[in-house]
């Protein structure tokens, strides 16, 4: 890790909130057609099939992914079979906006996971820019009026957000660890079918739980088809590349800044797909998250 943030890799972390917030309007309208273990499921084997043909060779015998296999299991399981599975069951139960809330705890989840369990310090620079970046969160969940914040209630949902976030907090973590094998670290499809084996494992296993206590039906068509090649090529494969890849080069504590910015993008695409214009105060939020990214970045 270099950490320090270039152009080129802040533009590669806008990405993945980017795709996340088109992640959670198409996990809320297909609410009706799967249910949330189901879908996780059937994202991560679509993305699975994807990945298929660029690294084959690493799911042979003797390929160096399998002596470190227990490091991917648990890769898998938080930023796979976990993380989305549980924001899937978040927007069922909670508004968008308690869950955007919840989900901007970030910043502090990867701060407290980093000096607890990683060695890192905590700088009165990075608790300043934790706060400007809630702060800029705060703004677009309250429209630029704080008396709106009193309204907010929270239900069951939101604690599924909260694990989901502590979740990819300590998996965004676990990817700076060394030790994996040069050949699956330099091959970016490689290194997530790595993760993928396990992780559709973990997905499936809990889909077919959730069978057992659910009486929902997956409604199949192609509503749920087009749903289903967005989940699998852009929140899945192509925002975690970028994820990946940002993380490596300035650190989880960084990076976890740039997933503030989901809420503004889920501005914008209401504006571009729902007509409703953006308004002032997302002006004001987009000026406090980029401050804190900016505090956060500098030596």
């Amino acid at each position: 890790m270099t950490h320090r943030l270039t152009l080129s890799t802040a533009l590669l972390l806008c990405v993945p909130p980017m795709l996340w917030a088109g992640n959670a309007v198409v996990g809320r309208m297909v609410v009706p057609l799967v249910p949330p273990m189901a879908l996780n499921f059937l994202r991560w084997a679509c993305a699975f099939v994807l990945l298929l043909p660029f690294a084959w060779r690493l799911l042979r015998r003797g390929s160096p992914i399998w002596p470190g296999m227990h490091r991917y299991a648990v890769l898998g399981l938080l930023g796979i079979g976990s993380y989305n599975a549980l924001q899937y069951m978040a927007v069922r139960t909670s508004t968008p906006i308690n869950v955007t809330l919840v989900a901007s705890s970030m910043p502090f989840f990867m701060l407290g996971l980093g000096a607890l369990f990683f060695h890192q310090r905590i700088t009165g620079r990075q608790l300043v820019a934790a706060a400007l970046s809630i702060a800029g969160v705060l703004v677009v969940l309250c429209r630029g009026e704080v008396k709106q914040l009193a309204h907010l209630h929270f239900v069951p949902g939101d604690l599924y957000m909260l694990l989901a976030t502590a979740s990819w907090s300590l998996y965004s973590w676990l990817l700076t660890r060394p030790g994996d094998p040069p050949e699956v670290r330099s091959d970016w499809a490689g290194f997530l079918v790595a993760q993928l084996v396990p992780g559709v494992a973990w997905s499936g296993l809990f889909a077919a739980a959730e069978t057992a206590v659910t009486t929902q039906q997956i409604q199949w068509g192609w509503p749920l088809a087009a749903a289903l090649a967005y989940v699998a090529i852009g929140p899945a494969i192509l925002a975690y590349r970028c994820w990946g890849l940002g993380v490596q080069r300035v650190g989880p504590n960084i990076a976890g800044f740039f997933s503030n910015l989901t809420p503004l993008f889920a501005a914008l695409l209401s504006a571009t797909f729902l007509g409703e214009p953006p308004h002032l105060f997302h002006a004001l939020a987009f000026v406090l998250i980029v401050a804190g990214i900016v505090v956060s970045s500098r030596r």
